[in-house]
């Protein structure tokens, strides 16, 4: 993601903290000086909001370590003001998996909340009136924020466990769904339910807090984007690389000159190029790579191309591929024989033509 900083790896996955991250940060500090605060109540708020999404991060490692039992890795969680983003290279297929993998990141919280529960005690704030409450929570001691730390990771609990799709609760409806129908069916029926919740959010957003219009946007799209998938790759399900390859295409020799590449471009449809040599590929020219050094047409392509890229298996099932587009935004690879000798190339326009005209066939 773009404009993000890594803050380390845990378990080989990579902590990210978005650059929009700060806009809560500042939105703290914002609402604070509006409420009279001192320099204080300025820290305690903003020590509380980083304990928190280290809360955050640790429910992602959740699912991101469960993921890591049944053979799914997770490249990155994301930090962004609306929460934390783990990137799995997939969900499980099978229920039961799914099931404990979407259950794992709440219940990394719940066990957080249990611990401050008796480290604290949290009856000695319960059993208190409400007037009393009040005015004990208003000092910035350490109780107090442990307290309030007890209450954020009880509410992250109960909110990530609303059915709606694809937050926690919504997995673990379609898995729950999935043990009793089809993977399909079971998709449509919990992102149908999260898409309704978002529309829900979305009105309590307009009267109450702009801050649920956002939730509302990204379960909505998120249930939408989901959906739409699954179906894709139930289409693609049985199908191997070699039916939806680009055999036709160019290839580039390292010492290809920029302004060969850009006469290739003009007179061609083609966008993207393998560099072969001796029948491997050694790199890849992308388009965005050949627009930003078309000025110097002396430059050769190895100067320029990627030489770090994603080797597909003419038999790999094009449902693997899909999934690792999704991940790793990547959508360009070289196809190689059991050899390793390069055979063709596969992007996503070419998947996209396929699950279309597969949808035609099926249809």
């Amino acid at each position: 993601m773009k404009g993000a900083l890594q803050l380390g790896k845990v378990s080989n996955i990579r902590i990210l903290v978005h650059w929009t991250f700060l806009f809560i940060l500042v939105w703290v500090v914002f609402l604070e000086i509006q409420r009279g605060g001192n320099f204080e109540s300025i820290l305690f708020n903003l020590a509380f909001i980083l304990v928190v999404f280290l809360c955050v991060v640790l429910h992602e490692l959740g699912h991101g370590l469960m993921a890591k039992r049944f053979g799914i890795k997770t490249t990155k969680i994301t930090l962004l003001p609306i929460g934390g983003v783990a990137s799995l290279e997939g969900m499980p297929e099978n229920p039961k998996h799914e099931l404990l993998v979407s259950l794992a990141g709440p219940l990394v919280n719940l066990v957080i909340a249990l611990a401050l529960y008796f480290a604290i005690p949290v009856q000695s704030f319960i059993s208190l009136h409400l007037t009393e409450l009040l005015e004990k929570l208003s000092e910035f001691t350490l109780p107090n924020f442990l307290f309030y730390l007890f209450v954020a990771n009880l509410a992250l609990v109960i909110f990530n466990l609303i059915p709606a799709f694809p937050m926690d609760g919504g997995r673990v409806l379609r898995a729950l769904l999935a043990m009793y129908t089809d993977r399909i069916k079971a998709t449509q029926i919990a992102a149908s339910i999260g898409q309704s919740i978002a529309i829900v959010f979305l009105l309590l957003g307009m009267l109450f807090n702009p801050f649920l219009i956002l939730i509302a946007l990204f379960v909505f799209l998120g249930a939408y984007g989901e959906n739409k998938m699954v179906q894709q790759i139930a289409l693609l399900k049985g199908h191997v690389v070699k039916e939806a390859m680009l055999t036709q295409i160019t290839l580039l020799k390292p010492n290809d000159t920029m302004e060969e590449v850009v006469g290739l471009i003009l007179s061609g449809t083609e966008k993207d190029f393998i560099v072969e040599k001796e029948g491997r590929p050694v790199g890849i020219l992308t388009n965005v790579d050949i627009m930003n050094n078309s000025k110097n047409r002396k430059k050769e392509v190895r100067e320029i191309m990627k030489t770090s890229f994603k080797e597909i298996d003419l038999d790999a099932p094009l449902g693997d591929v899909f999934r690792s587009v999704e991940v790793q935004k990547e959508y360009f690879f070289p196809v190689l024989n059991k050899k390793g000798l390069l055979v063709g190339a596969i992007d996503m326009v070419n998947i996209n033509e396929f699950i279309l005209l597969q949808s035609k066939l099926d249809y």
